[in-house]
């Protein structure tokens, strides 16, 4: 069966690639825009040197009028004008305060000459003066503006991506209660039956030790149609032994399997409680087992070992199977993924949903190895 979950991965990577793409557009306009305006600030800072240097001369033959227009024109941009020796000739547009002015405006000095924005000014062949200038505010709010764009693009970015990924969620969940209710309701009906049948054999005496097997078999189905009609609902949860849930479901397990697969249970003599639902706790170590004898081909060895500490038991399942890859580790818990050529890909699906939301706890590849075999944990709560 094919993997419909990467496919769903693809989309989402189209997704977040289309949308960094237009925030690369939208990033490279803003910043192209903060350019231009740094070039025509240093046009019209030239003309203003232009003019100053025309006054300084005296010996224009230009409009003064229309000189004067020029230098009062700046309003926006800081300028300051020293001479060779560092003397500060003219300022403008620089807010000086009160106290120590003279201190302030060395400061400006050093700070305005340590940036790139300067303009030599030619008096005379023997005097010549530096103009120093830095961005207007406007050109200052500007180059902060990308970044801010990029802030806010991210945030919708993210927003629609949750978004999207909670409506699909929770129509996935709409589909599996759907899909398990219906089929708990669809098995009661030959359950019943079933029951009935052997109610009748038994009156017309077929051998009880046949009967027996046969209503084990009814039960296992009830057993099933109970865990599937849990999905979707609140389980209710009882005090239990966790030891006891690993043999009756490791017991259940070895009767079925082939003696090409050796099924080991490793516990603590101490026995481990805590609030759990049964039938579905059982129905997660069945799925390990089963999907470790899958993963083995129908030969191998499985450990289940229950370990504790004080607030936590941890349960750890190892086969020797294939093993999966690293960058599968998270991956194998999604719907849809399956590595079998016939099955739906939702075991692990459901097992991880049993522990994690109905159990509040956890469930993770603790450690594999392709060709060697796998080993997953759980965490559960202990009281």
């Amino acid at each position: 069966m094919q993997n419909i979950y990467d496919a769903r991965q693809k989309v989402k990577i189209v997704f977040l690639l289309v949308s960094m793409l237009l925030v690369g557009i939208f990033l490279y306009i803003s910043n192209q825009l903060v350019a231009d305006l740094s070039v025509e600030e240093r046009n019209k800072m030239e003309i203003w040197a232009e003019a100053t240097r025309e006054v300084a001369s005296n010996d224009t033959d230009m409009d003064m009028g229309l000189i004067l227009k020029i230098i009062q024109s700046n309003t926006s941009i800081p300028v300051i004008v020293a001479d060779e020796q560092d003397s500060i000739r003219q300022i403008l547009n620089l807010k000086i305060p009160e106290k120590s002015p003279d201190i302030y405006l060395r400061k400006k000095l050093e700070e305005f000459k340590s940036g790139s924005n300067k303009i030599e000014i030619y008096i005379d062949e023997h005097t010549r003066q530096y103009l120093y200038y830095d961005d207007s505010i406007l050109l200052k709010r500007l180059s902060y503006f990308p970044y801010i764009q990029l802030a806010v693009m991210l945030l919708f970015i993210l927003i629609a991506y949750l978004a999207l990924m909670s409506s699909k969620k929770a129509e996935q969940n709409k589909v599996w209660v759907g899909l398990s209710k219906e089929t708990a309701h669809q098995l009661g009906t030959p359950i019943s039956s079933l029951l009935a049948w052997l109610d009748l054999l038994e009156l017309n005496g077929v051998d009880k030790d046949l009967l027996n097997d046969m209503g084990k078999d009814v039960k296992r189905l009830s057993v099933i149609a109970e865990r599937f009609s849990k999905i979707g609902s609140k389980p209710e949860m009882k005090f239990m032994y966790i030891n006891e849930v690993l043999v009756n479901a490791t017991d259940y397990m070895r009767r079925r399997i082939s003696n090409k697969v050796q099924l080991m249970t490793h516990l603590p003599e101490e026995p481990i409680g805590g609030m759990y639902c049964l039938p579905l706790l059982e129905w997660v170590i069945e799925n390990l087992c089963k999907n470790a004898i899958d993963a083995m081909d129908g030969e191998g060895s499985i450990d289940v070992s229950l370990q504790a500490d004080k607030d936590k038991c941890y349960i750890d399942v190892r086969d020797t199977g294939k093993g999966i890859p690293r960058k599968r580790f998270k991956t194998v818990f999604n719907p849809g993924y399956t590595t079998k050529k016939r099955g739906w890909g939702l075991g692990l699906t459901l097992v991880k949903r049993i522990i994690e939301e109905y159990h509040e706890g956890r469930i993770y590849v603790k450690e594999s190895e392709p060709g060697k075999g796998t080993t997953f944990r759980i965490e559960l709560k202990r009281s």
